[in-house]
């Protein structure tokens, strides 16, 4: 490696980290408010939502670092040629092709890193979450032992505990469940436990009262419990907890498609063959963005007014791309013998980049053409 791929190489690390630590913190930010509200609402500790956001990190990373290897090839290409270092380096005899060099070594180290973001850190990052939420859902000791507060854990459902004994005890508990439209029910209890079950959490009240209000004849029937159970499962969404996600699933797994698989995540083999090749192809938009930025940069001549019109191209390709991206993911979903379509964009932003390169290595000839056509 020469010194000028050293020294680019260099240059656009560093503001390649700069600008992704930039874009992380921003979008962790923004979707930490939400979860941070969520969470606390619910009674979890402040661990539990640095736990979540953390296993939240690694895909949000992955989305970031295109945006971000764009965003500093931009930069770093655009110091280059406002300082006049690209001038001095184009009069030396550097061609387009060898300019870029540095560029394409430092767009695979990108690619290098999302595919192992792709391919582990994520999958696993959503396997361990899904964990963590199916614990943050059985734990409903956490969302109804507040004493002294009308809780809704459910539409049509309120809960009130005067007080929570040393032992852990719910004492004199309200529930009122009013989710069926044809009869509500009060219970009142002086004690309940909560338990956990095969089936659930249960909410066992001992020496209590029922009343159920049936309003269609406005009739009231009272019944008096010396124990009651009350499942707790639908009001913390249990149900869904075995469930597998997509997205946690390992790309071999995805690739075999197994019938155990489709079967626990309800998807189909198009879908499976899709996230795929996707994760395949999406750490190839590390080197295409990388490429795109300094390839539109060297097009024309060096102008005192900069470089906005090779800016504004490049983001231009670049939303190109990412269109297509987003298209080619949608049909490969409607049609899976669609697939090859996934590494479609990532192709093309390829061949734009080599035009750009050719044309910024060949500007004799056109200006001889455009002469030609003055002429």
């Amino acid at each position: 490696m020469s010194t000028f791929d050293r020294y680019m190489l260099s240059r656009l690390t560093v503001t390649f980290g700069f600008f992704a630590l930039i874009l992380v913190t921003v979008y962790w930010i923004n979707r930490a408010i939400t979860l941070f509200d969520r969470l606390i609402s619910d009674g979890q500790t402040a661990w539990v939502f640095l736990q979540f956001t953390a296993l939240t990190l690694p895909n949000l990373i992955l989305l970031v670092l295109p945006v971000a290897a764009f965003v500093a090839t931009l930069y770093v290409t655009n110091r280059l040629a406002s300082d006049s270092e690209m001038v001095v380096l184009q009069s030396v005899g550097m061609s387009a092709y060898r300019l870029i060099r540095p560029a394409v070594y430092f767009g695979l180290f990108v690619t290098l890193v999302m595919a192992i973001l792709a391919h582990v850190l994520v999958p696993l990052s959503r396997t361990v979450l899904a964990e963590r939420q199916a614990e943050v859902a059985r734990d409903v000791t956490a969302q109804f032992l507040t004493a002294g507060q009308f809780l809704h854990p459910a539409e049509g459902v309120t809960l009130y505990i005067r007080d929570i004994s040393e032992l852990g005890e719910l004492l004199n508990v309200l529930l009122s469940d009013r989710s069926d439209a044809a009869t509500q029910t009060l219970y009142l209890a002086d004690r309940a436990l909560i338990v956990r079950t095969e089936d659930g959490p249960r909410l066992v009240m001992f020496d209590g009262q029922a009343q159920t209000l049936n309003t269609a004849d406005r009739s009231l029937s009272t019944v008096s419990f010396a124990d009651f159970s009350y499942d707790l499962g639908s009001l913390v969404g249990t149900a869904d907890s075995g469930n597998v996600s997509l997205q946690s699933l390992s790309t071999g797994r995805l690739l075999r498609a197994s019938a155990a698989d489709m079967a626990a995540t309800g998807e189909g083999r198009g879908v499976f063959r899709a996230e795929a090749h996707a994760r395949l192809a999406q750490p190839l938009q590390g080197l295409v963005m990388s490429v795109i930025g300094v390839a539109a940069l060297m097009l024309g001549r060096f102008s005192r007014f900069g470089v906005g019109p090779q800016i504004l191209l490049a983001v231009v390709l670049v939303i190109l791309v990412q269109m297509l991206s987003n298209l080619a993911m949608d049909m490969s979903l409607a049609n899976e013998a669609l697939w090859p379509l996934l590494y479609a964009p990532a192709a093309l932003g390829g061949i734009i980049a080599l035009a750009m390169l050719w044309i910024a290595s060949s500007p004799p000839l056109f200006r001889r053409r455009r002469a030609e056509g003055a002429a």
